[in-house]
């Protein structure tokens, strides 16, 4: 049974914003709740495609994984950047096509370094099926608050929106530049 500080470590992190609670966010922001449910088993899946392997094979991992990780920081870093300066260049009149993907949730999740702790760290110290369930039901949770958030900020609409899209630029530039500095400062 998952420790309540292996379930608040994993909540905690998986609330942090990041590349994909941004990308949720935006899709609350710009199709509302219902229309972005779909997205959150694409960010399930993407999630339990990395942390399951990990997580059964964390003993045997752990020594090649750590030379990985570089190389795993600087795709991460470069994929967030090209979502950034994609969104900053999104155009206003795109028609019906939702800003956000159901693709580039899944490369985004599945590139996400917190997948890395979920898997090597946090889920390692459970009990596999217990582990994956909490992790589960946590991952759909989050995804939720997220998209609601984005559906409730009162600039989701029009020039706001746009505003909106511009900040999560921004804030994916950000990232990518931390996850960059991490991949070739390491």
């Amino acid at each position: 049974m998952p420790t309540p500080e292996i379930a608040l470590a994993i909540l905690l992190l998986l609330l942090t914003p990041g590349p994909t609670n941004t990308l949720m966010m935006l899709s609350g922001a710009d199709r509302g709740l219902r229309a972005s449910l779909p997205l959150i088993p694409v960010e399930l899946a993407a999630y339990l495609c990395t942390v399951v392997p990990l997580t059964l094979l964390a003993h045997a991992a752990s020594p090649w994984l750590g030379a990985l990780r570089p190389a795993i920081a600087i795709i991460a870093g470069l994929w967030v950047l090209s979502l950034a300066i994609r969104l900053w260049h999104v155009s206003p009149h795109q028609g019906d096509r939702p800003l956000v993907s159901p693709a580039r949730v899944f490369v985004t999740t599945l590139l996400n370094p917190k997948a890395l702790i979920f898997g090597l760290v946090l889920l390692p110290a459970t009990a596999p099926a217990q582990g994956f369930a909490l992790f589960t039901a946590l991952v759909v949770l989050v995804a939720v608050a997220w998209v609601w958030i984005g559906q409730r900020l009162p600039s989701a609409a029009g020039t706001g929106l746009a505003l909106m899209r511009r900040a999560a630029a921004c804030w994916l530039g950000l990232l990518s530049l931390g996850l960059l500095a991490k991949g070739f400062g390491a």
